[in-house]
């Protein structure tokens, strides 16, 4: 088992420790399987390289996609479900047979023709055998896993006749106006029978071999083989036991996922990283013969073209995970990919290849030096100002961000900067290790959070000790609402534990534990689990309780009952043992830390967000607030369930 290091994904689910990340899921019916065979043999399972700890920061390097929907066998489906168990942080809770049916037909389907669609028997198929699916992944039902040959039978005979509406339609003479290339899936709601949609497909394809001829044969053949797989019982079985895996880890743990090589990348939150792997466009849309890029290609690509096929891959039938994943790998692909594609509504497919220079000039045109800066605003306080920093997530590099916004700050020879509001409200989470390296510059040294595996062995980080010219000695306070989560909780968490400053709003979502990515035994995928528990330094719990503010402020903030809390499944509260350092301690208590905010005197702003001249009045009402205003961690703590 290679684990890939730790992370925490964000508070809001509609829904990472040396790495954390916040996860923002794509709509229901944008995230599951694909079909068939495809033009190139994509790298084994058992070739990809595992990266060591020390890499974890790196940019990924995913594989090219095949094209192929995701199959498990039915021991291989058991021993990825045997496994998720077993590394949950906590014993999980019996899973509900209905709600792991409805989330495996949802990923099966990545058209709206198989399982999910208004006509379909197959989702009442999965309604009645939703207790003897649950029994079989978790190896308390048949030896065979029958509920998933079962459900394959059905799929057999439903996908067989779809394919014959597909083919009638597309023997019949496509009408003129029918556009073989414009976008033809559903998003996260699908209302149109599967009976349309696959005449609708039928139609277009048809278009497209009477403006393509000869030339469209090999796309055409791929996309009818994708939509409509020719597979007997057992093969759909084992594509209902990808899906039904894909759909038990959520179910089991709301912050965990299992996603098959081919789709890995939709499981990460690579955008946060310090250094994210380059992608060949930003929007695309799946039509029926290819992918249409709607936005931020990268040359020799254009917005508005179709991709017929990438790096070897053809495009039609690609699922939304394996589109999105062939955007990472093919600008990596070595050597360089060829595009065959559809331009402005020309006739012939053209060939071209990408040699990187393009995704040079996506970046020159679309970043510039101070893209990866935090936005800073410079308030108006008492007789200087205050520098107010906003961290909408936490990025793998947010300590080397914030130093670079409070040194730019302190250099500027205005008005004096008299303290740092860090403005964490909304912010979902992300990288501890961006979250470990913020803390540095204002309690360098400093032990930080416990962390409490299932067998109780803990783990504790300790924040980096920057350079003196780096670290942040003056007035510090961090705003935060019902929005902020995980590694944001972390950093106002533990600024509070160690009366550096102030925590200013509302309760924060109570995001107490942290997932990890680890290649799943069987070599077929990628799991995401939540491993971990942790709390404050000073030993306060997290999870499921959130942060009691020091100065209470109604900040504009989500529903309460939108809470971690609120999870089904959510790991149970866990309160830590205190590992603060004694010396880090008494920094605070003999002034070495400038904690106190000095008085404003009322004169504060003006501010774009009047929230926000409002709270800064609060931190300067009198010469000594900012001083911690709470006794022992438990006098900031919430009983558990309290505020949903």
């Amino acid at each position: 088992m290679a684990r890939r290091g730790a992370w925490l994904t964000g508070g809001l689910l509609a829904v990472g420790v040396s790495l954390m990340w916040a996860e923002r899921a794509g709509p229901p019916n944008e995230r599951p399987p694909v079909g068939p065979p495809h033009v190139t043999e994509a790298v084994p399972p058992d070739d990809k390289a595992q990266p060591d700890a020390a890499d974890d920061a790196r940019s990924h390097e995913f594989r090219l996609p095949s094209g192929r929907a995701p199959t498990l066998s039915c021991e291989a489906a058991r021993a990825i479900v045997a496994e998720a168990r077993g590394q949950l942080a906590h014993e999980p809770d019996p899973v509900d047979p209905r709600a792991l049916a409805e989330a495996a037909a949802d990923w099966l389907d990545p058209y709206g023709l198989w399982s999910v669609a208004p006509d379909t028997p197959v989702a009442a198929a999965f309604a009645r055998r939703a207790s003897p699916l649950l029994a079989d992944l978790e190896g308390r039902g048949s030896r065979d896993c029958a509920a998933a040959r079962a459900l394959g039978g059905d799929l057999l005979v439903w996908v067989g006749e779809l394919r014959k509406v597909f083919d009638d339609a597309r023997a019949a003479s496509p009408p003129p106006s029918d556009d073989g290339i414009a976008p033809v899936f559903e998003g996260a709601l699908v209302t149109r029978p599967a009976r349309a949609l696959a005449q609708t497909l039928g139609r277009r394809i048809a278009s497209i071999e009477r403006d393509l001829g000869p030339a469209a044969a090999v796309y055409v053949d791929e996309a009818r083989a994708r939509y409509f797989p020719s597979l007997d019982a057992d093969g759909w079985a084992q594509i209902v036991l990808a899906a039904a895996v894909r759909a038990y880890v959520p179910v089991m743990d709301p912050h965990g996922a299992w996603a098959p090589l081919d789709e890995e990348s939709s499981v990460y939150e690579v955008d946060l990283e310090a250094h994210p792997p380059s992608r060949l466009w930003d929007k695309a849309e799946r039509t029926a013969i290819g992918v249409r890029i709607e936005s931020g290609a990268a040359p020799p690509l254009a917005d508005g073209d179709v991709l017929l096929s990438l790096a070897g891959v053809a495009t039609a039938g690609l699922s939304y995970e394996q589109t999105e994943q062939l955007a990472f790998a093919a600008s990596d692909a070595h050597p360089p990919a060829q595009a065959v594609i559809l331009r402005g509504g020309e006739k012939t497919p053209v060939t071209t290849t990408l040699d990187g220079a393009g995704l040079e000039a996506k970046a020159s045109g679309t970043t510039t030096d101070d893209d990866a800066d935090l936005p800073v605003d410079r308030i108006e306080y008492g007789d200087g100002d205050a520098i107010v920093v906003a961290i909408h997530d936490v990025r793998d590099d947010l300590g080397d961000q914030l130093t670079r916004a409070i040194l730019r700050e302190r250099e500027n020879k205005g008005r004096a900067a008299l303290g740092v509001v860090l403005d964490l409200r909304g912010n979902g989470g992300g990288s501890t290790d961006g979250a470990i390296d913020a803390l540095g510059l204002f309690i360098p040294g400093a032990a930080l959070f416990p962390m409490k595996r299932r067998d109780g062995s803990l783990e504790t980080d300790r924040a980096p000790e920057p350079p003196g010219v780096d670290r942040w000695s003056g007035p510090v306070s961090v705003l935060v609402d019902g929005e902020t989560a995980s590694a944001a909780e972390m950093i106002a968490g533990a600024i509070g534990a160690y009366h550096r400053g102030p925590i200013v709003g509302a309760p924060t979502f109570g995001k107490g534990c942290a997932q990890e990515y680890i290649d799943d035994d069987v070599h077929a995928g990628v799991l995401r689990l939540t491993t971990l528990v942790y709390a404050l330094p000073d030993g306060a719990a997290v999870q499921r309780i959130g942060l009691t503010p020091t100065i209470r402020f109604p900040f504009e903030t989500a529903d309460a009952t939108d809470r971690e809390a609120a999870l089904p499944h959510a790991p149970p509260t866990w309160r830590g043992p205190d590992v603060r350092d004694r010396t880090v301690l008494a920094h605070a208590e003999d002034g070495t830390f400038t904690v106190a905010w000095p008085a404003n005197r009322g004169n504060v702003g003006p501010c774009k967000d009047p929230d926000l001249c409002r709270a800064l009045r609060l931190l300067g009402a009198s010469p000594a607030v900012g001083l911690p205003t709470y006794g022992p961690a438990t006098a900031r703590r919430k009983a558990p369930g309290k505020g949903r």
